[in-house]
Formats: C-alpha cells, sequence, structure tokens
C-alpha cells in the first residue's frame, strides 16, 4: 500500500516538474514555476521514504526518479539560499544617501488601512508603493499624506489601482497602461541629494491565472519592456512591485539578464510575500532591482497587514558609481 502511494505521488512529481518545460504560456502550465521549493521537499521526503517503505526493486527506480526530480527543482531556487554567493554587497553605514522603499498589495477588500500606518509610521520609508489600493484605499492613507507630500494616485476599483508616496521629489511622472488597458504603472525620477535623479519604475502586472489572464503572456511582455528599456542606461535604476512571478522563473530570469539589474535576494533569501495566510504555500511575489549604482542597506519582510501579501521593506544605499 505504502508503495503505490509512493508511486503515485512520484508520478504527480514527475508531471508537474515536466509540465513548465512544455512550450506553452498556459497558466496550466506555468503556475508549476511558482511551488518549486513545495516539489522540492515533496520529492525529497519521496526519496527519504523509498528507501524504507519500497520494495528493494522499486526502491532503486524511486530513489532515482526523485533523487533527480530533488537536484532539478532545488537547482532553480537555490540562488535564493543563503549558500549562494550574493550579488549585492552589504553597504557600510552610516550611509551617505539611502532610499527605503516599502511596497505593499493590500488586498483591496482588504481595509485594514490602520496596520499598514502604523508600519508606515514606524519605520518611516522614503517611498511607499500600495497595489490593489482603490478610493476607500486612497482616502483611508489621508493621514501620511504630510509626510509624503509628493503623491501619485491611480485609485482603481479592480484589484490594479495604484498609489505612491514619496518624502523624494518626483520628477517626469508618467502613468502608464504598458501593455493591458487597466494595468497602469507608474514611472518617474526620484530626485535626491545633490540633484541625484533615480529613475524607478514601479508595476503590477496581472498574473497567469484562471480568474486573470489565460497565459502568462502580457505579464512576460510587460516585464520584458521594461527589461529592454533600462538596458545599457547608466543613471540609476530601480525596478520593484507585484510582479505576481517568482523569483526564480524564466521571465523574471530574462528579466534580469536584459536589463543587467540586480536582485539583493540572491544568497540572502527568498523573502516569500505571498500567499500571507497560508505558511506551507509561500513564494516571492514582490520584488526589487537596482542598478549597480546601489548597495544594500537592509530587507526585510514585513509583519502582515491582513493581506493576502506582506509587504516588503527595502533600504538601497546610493554609492557614486
Amino acid at each position: 500500500m505504502f508503495e503505490i502511494i509512493i508511486i503515485l505521488f512520484t508520478c504527480i512529481m514527475l508531471c508537474v516538474t515536466l509540465v513548465p518545460l512544455l512550450p506553452s504560456n498556459h497558466w496550466l502550465s506555468r503556475v508549476w514555476e511558482f511551488p518549486r521549493v513545495q516539489i522540492a521537499v515533496l520529492t525529497v521526503s519521496l526519496t527519504i521514504a523509498s528507501l524504507f517503505l519500497a520494495s528493494p526493486s522499486m526502491a532503486i527506480v524511486l530513489v532515482s526518479i526523485n533523487g533527480l526530480l530533488s537536484l532539478y527543482q532545488i537547482a532553480w531556487i537555490f540562488p535564493y539560499t543563503r549558500l549562494y554567493p550574493i550579488q549585492v554587497k552589504k553597504a557600510t553605514a552610516p550611509y551617505q544617501q539611502s532610499i527605503k522603499i516599502m511596497t505593499s498589495n493590500v488586498l483591496m477588500p482588504n481595509h485594514s488601512a490602520e496596520k499598514l500606518i502604523k508600519l508606515i509610521q514606524s519605520y518611516q520609508p522614503d517611498v511607499v508603493v500600495t497595489l490593489e489600493t482603490d478610493q476607500w484605499w486612497e482616502d483611508a492613507l489621508h493621514p501620511i499624506h504630510s509626510e509624503y507630500p509628493h503623491r501619485v494616485n491611480c485609485p482603481l476599483d479592480n484589484l490594479y489601482g495604484m498609489h505612491l508616496y514619496s518624502k523624494f521629489v518626483l520628477e517626469d511622472v508618467q502613468l502608464l497602461e504598458l501593455i493591458e488597458e487597466g494595468i497602469p504603472s507608474i514611472h518617474c525620477y526620484l530626485v535626491l541629494k545633490n540633484n541625484i535623479k533615480v529613475k524607478c519604475h514601479f508595476l503590477h502586472p496581472a498574473p497567469p491565472s484562471p480568474t486573470e489572464n489565460t497565459t502568462s503572456t502580457p505579464r512576460d511582455r510587460e516585464l520584458l519592456v521594461i527589461a529592454k528599456q533600462v538596458a545599457g542606461q547608466t543613471e540609476p535604476i530601480i525596478v520593484t512591485g507585484d510582479l505576481n512571478d517568482v523569483a526564480w522563473s524564466p521571465t523574471t530570469r530574462a528579466f534580469r539578464r536584459i536589463s543587467g539589474l540586480k536582485d539583493p535576494r540572491m544568497g540572502r533569501g527568498m523573502f516569500n510575500t505571498f500567499h500571507a495566510s497560508y505558511p506551507i504555500l509561500r513564494w516571492p511575489l514582490d520584488h526589487i532591482f537596482h542598478s549597480e549604482h546601489f548597495e544594500l542597506g537592509s530587507i526585510q519582510r514585513m509583519p502582515s497587514i491582513d493581506s493576502d501579501h506582506f509587504p516588503l521593506l527595502s533600504e538601497l544605499v546610493y554609492v557614486n558609481k
């Protein structure tokens, strides 16, 4: 009986590992790029179980298959473990110039605005980016306006509203729908001390899912459009937001390769921000990438604000390059 169960789960793990290799952008294929950590844990468990619960002849087959599946999945997620070399150097305090950015997908029906406000007041980020914010959220966050005089408001009731709150002056602000109507993104310069300007792109593309887009094509296109825009640029650049993609996916890898931007999580951890309510089903959907002009001050996942996402707080230290 145990051997049959192990064989059944091995077949399932083999299928969900192979499906993303198909030449398809359908959500049923791409969704299996997300739970690579969970699949790796299951295949390692099946490898161990096979040694003790399967017959000797079948154990050889099951251990071989699950061992290979484990190694394959681990290879994808390995850069986001502490065993991997860090990509972004840790800045040495005291910092001359830094940007502390908090991104928060609030989950539009969630009305725990006071929890987000409390986090903002406690950690005092220089920039706050809120996603899925509608008019209710815009009104509820009015108490932080005095601290953040520079703002971009885009309240929507379709789960893709976006607001930007900044202590820095904003220049050349653009509110664009890059790929899909009703899916906005914010593009602007943050003006730091000494008139240093940092080009910022705040994104929230729609995910591939049965309730959103049938395929990942619109999301992938938006990320690659930005990657190509910033490729070869010499100015300081930051790209951040809920990208509805995991850090290790082929699309995000292509984004980093084409853009040349760095990921401060590499060698430090995954910083899983979704799903806040299910600890065993979490992965990194909220991202921050930057040009070589920055070192890392800190990066941390914030406490829950009753959303399905945890906020992400990152401090990037500007270095003269």
